[in-house]
């Protein structure tokens, strides 16, 4: 949401573009990528970007929510369709969008940060914002958008109220920073981390090097660390520069770290031949590095020590997710405390309205920091009618005076205090509730008391990670294939509603359940998507027919049963889906039995057949590539006799995910996407560009020295001869941990470190040997995640992932997030 306003005249001269102007008149404030996330819609410029999905097809959803300005790059598209919106045609609709911000970026002279590196990025830049805060009005990335998209929507946010702006950039391949360099043009340059993140879009080290230094090209001042930069031979940036070092010498050289209580730790440095000391509340490696990067900027910019010393030792972790927990009284919790603008706010929003779970939304909000105007305050009010909020809670005196603003139901508190002192009168019930309130509001304290006790251990599914492999797989898929997204036992153990609804606001095309009920659950939860039922009951028909469920019919047995319901309810055509057994031999019409189905399709208008579908047996396993082609000539084959009896089109799917990824001549009209959303593809068994959905955490309850020669567990099966150090963790077989992971075969994660289980597996905990570990009750305890893989447990058991993720019992807590 920019300050800034352009007209279409001024957008038309910098883009060089060839404009069709209806109205002269309108004013640009906001620039939209995505049709689905429409904020200021009046006052919008919409980027018709071409990717996965071309914006071009998605300008008519803009258009009829407001949108009366585009930048379109296909000179075919009809614009006259559009009578009153002005269209902007150029040739690369991205380019256009950087070259836009760049233009905006120049009318701004005060200092801009640019931020690179491979880790810490986003750490420093929100603790830079902490710690400068107090006499700037700084302008900053959103959450991590530092992309070739993401740098230009941020730049775009700069506004003449702001006298310091703090931007990141991230690249992955050779090429991307010299554009992100010209829209940034920063005049201070901070290079974090060089780790290994992200190092497989470079030939080297050196190369990823040389890259990320075209971002400080123009800097006046470079802050940086020669342990990152040895390999590097030619000439350094900046026209000044500032150096940090925990060994070497350097302006600011810290000698010596202390570890203090409570996860403290305190650092000494040499810095202008005074000694100084700084205590932070972190004691990790990753921490204390990026604090000290703060450090030196500070000092560089000429901060007094003192002043430097009070803000770092007061900085807040960065939580850097939104999450979503189930609430009390049937609520959704939506938790997005970390920080608050009007950036991070319009996103979380987002979030809020694709959660169709309950038919009500709720926003608490407090005042937004370091900006009381009302201006700021009628851009929320145009962000909660743009997002559907039905209810607005108010924290802080500032935000409260402009109660009247807020179009929907609106209560105010002057503090965190006095909500939570009211919150048993406020009536919470079968609501979204989402929680945005800047860090010094404490609204953690609110998220505890609305969100449901959990058993302290816990399934994390990663949203981003989820919606990441979804798109992998549209890149797999033709154009014109549809995808049908398995979300059957409970989402592979993953959830129900919460996935459902990022598949629909992903626009995939069909759902697919086991059993009625589970479709039930979906449609209750607000889910307009079809639903196919793949193992559909006779006695569920009629509830299948109340909800709008489209059966799976697999034997004429099935087919005969819906028919006999069809004709009582004397409904005259229902949708169904015909399963064909090719192979596979569990369900399905068998090929002799073809001609028996045909007579009846030939027949009977009661029905239409939405689909037509078989599964693969084996298509993620070469050696049995024969039989896969012989699966998919046989099915060609059947259907296509289908389709002469019918006369009418219908969708064919065969391939699941690992046929997506090994058998593109298999996709038909749709594909079905199942264990591969999460990050589970046997196909890609090699450098698999799939990213982990799930973690399985829990934590330790106790520790215990144990002397040697004594044993662990039940049949003291857990043996320790020479002694050592146990940790108790909550996590057992009835969580759906597998006996048989016991007594050293099961591994688990603490502190970074991979530990073996010992003594068997307890129905509501066991036991790990933690010697040699600096562990404390309380600590986390992953089971599995991107280190310690489902696959690996799958192999371990001698079973398949599947069976891994659908054991997790529903009394694990899910805790969705997304970044």
């Amino acid at each position: 949401m920019n300050h800034l306003p352009y007209k279409p005249k001024e957008i038309s001269l910098i883009l060089n573009a060839q404009a069709f102007i209806k109205d002269e008149y309108s004013t640009i404030r906001t620039l939209l990528t995505d049709s689905r996330k429409l904020n200021d819609p009046l006052n919008a410029l919409f980027f018709a970007l071409k990717g996965r999905r071309n914006g071009h097809d998605f300008i008519p959803d803009a258009y009829k929510n407001g949108v009366r300005n585009f930048v379109i790059s296909n000179s075919d598209f009809p614009a006259n369709n559009f009578p009153d919106a002005n269209f902007f045609l150029v040739k690369d609709t991205l380019s256009a969008l950087q070259v836009l911000a760049k233009a905006h970026r120049f009318k701004f002279e005060y200092p801009v940060m640019g931020i690179t590196g491979s880790n810490g990025k986003t750490i420093v830049k929100e603790w830079l914002y902490q710690i400068l805060a107090p006499e700037k009005n700084i302008v900053r990335s959103t959450k991590s958008f530092n992309s070739q998209l993401g740098v230009p929507i941020s730049v775009w946010e700069m506004g003449s109220e702001n006298d310091l702006a703090i931007f990141e950039a991230g690249i992955s391949k050779v090429g991307e920073m010299q554009n992100l360099a010209e829209i940034i043009h920063p005049t201070i340059g901070i290079l974090t981390n060089m780790g290994e993140a992200h190092y497989s879009g470079f030939e080297s080290i050196d190369q990823k090097i040389n890259e990320k230094l075209k971002l400080f090209d123009s800097v006046d001042l470079f802050i940086y660390s020669h342990k990152y930069l040895s390999t590097f031979k030619g000439i350094l940036p900046g026209k000044n520069k500032f150096t940090w070092s925990f060994s070497e010498s350097a302006d600011l050289q810290v000698f010596k770290i202390e570890s203090i209580e409570n996860n403290f730790s305190r650092l000494y440095a040499k810095y202008l031949n005074k000694i100084l000391e700084i205590l932070i509340p972190f004691n990790d490696q990753a921490s204390i590095e990026n604090a000290v990067i703060c450090w030196a900027t500070m000092l560089a910019l000429n901060y007094d020590p003192e002043i430097i010393s009070q803000r770092l030792e007061k900085l807040s972790p960065v939580g850097m997710r939104l999450e979503l927990k189930n609430g009390i009284n049937n609520c959704s919790i939506i938790d997005d405390s970390y920080s608050l603008d009007i950036s991070s706010l319009a996103i979380a929003l987002d979030f809020l309205k694709q959660q169709n779970q309950h038919p009500r939304r709720t926003l608490i909000l407090s005042d937004i920091p370091g900006d009381d105007s009302k201006l700021m305050y009628d851009k929320i009010s145009n962000l909660i009618t743009d997002k559907s909020v039905d209810r607005l809670i108010t924290v802080g005196e500032k935000i409260g005076k402009y109660a009247l603003l807020f179009p929907c139901e609106v209560q105010s508190f002057k503090n965190t205090a006095e909500l939570i002192e009211n919150l048993p009168f406020i009536k919470f019930q079968n609501e979204t509730i989402l929680l945005k309130g800047a860090r010094t509001f404490g609204f953690e304290n609110i998220s505890r008391l609305l969100t449901q006790k959990v058993h302290e251990t816990v399934l994390e599914i990663n949203l981003n990670a989820l919606e990441h492999n979804l798109n992998y797989y549209k890149t797999k898929i033709g154009s014109g294939t549809k995808l049908m997204a398995i979300v059957k036992a409970f989402s592979y153990g993953s959830g129900s509603f919460e996935i459902a609804n990022l598949l629909e606001f992903n626009q995939v095309d069909y759902l697919a359940v086991a059993y009625a009920d589970e479709g039930v659950a979906l449609r209750k939860a607000g889910t307009t998507l079809p639903i196919m039922v793949m193992s559909p009951d006779s006695m569920a028909f009629d509830t299948i027919i109340e909800h709008e469920l489209e059966p799976e019919i697999y034997s004429m047995r099935v087919l005969n049963d819906f028919i006999d319901v069809l004709k009582i309810k004397g409904i005259s055509s229902y949708p169904i889906h015909i399963k064909l057994d090719t192979g596979m031999h569990r369900l399905g019409f068998m090929e002799n039995e073809l001609d028996e189905l045909l007579l009846f399709l030939n027949d009977s208008k009661l029905i239409h057949v939405k689909s037509v579908f078989s599964h693969l047996v084996a298509s993620e396993n070469p050696e049995h590539d024969l039989f896969t082609r012989s699966q998919i000539s046989l099915f060609t084959n059947l259907s296509n006799q289908i389709s002469k009896v019918l006369k009418y089109p219908f969708l064919r799917h065969l391939a699941n995910s690992s046929g997506i990824s090994r058998w593109p001549d298999a996709q038909f009209e749709m594909v079905r996407l199942g264990i591969g959303l999460y990050g589970i593809d046997s196909a890609l068994t090699k450098n698999s560009p799939l990213q982990t959905v799930t973690s399985l955490k829990t934590s330790i309850s106790q520790i215990k020295h144990i002397p040697a020669g004594d044993t662990i567990g039940y049949s003291r099966e857990g043996k320790m001869p020479n002694g050592g150090t146990i940790a108790t963790v909550k996590i057992g077989y009835a969580d759906g941990y597998n006996r048989k992971m016991g007594n050293g075969r099961g591994k688990m994660l603490v502190r970074g470190q991979i530990v073996p289980t010992i003594g068997k597996i307890c129905m509501d905990m066991c036991m790990i040997d933690i010697t040699g570990i600096e562990a404390e009750e309380g600590d986390d305890v992953i089971v599995f995640n991107d280190v310690i893989r489902v696959e690996d447990i799958a192999n371990q058991l001698d079973t398949i992932p599947y069976e891994v993720l659908t054991s997790i019992s529903q009394r694990v807590k899910r805790i969705y997030y997304y970044e």
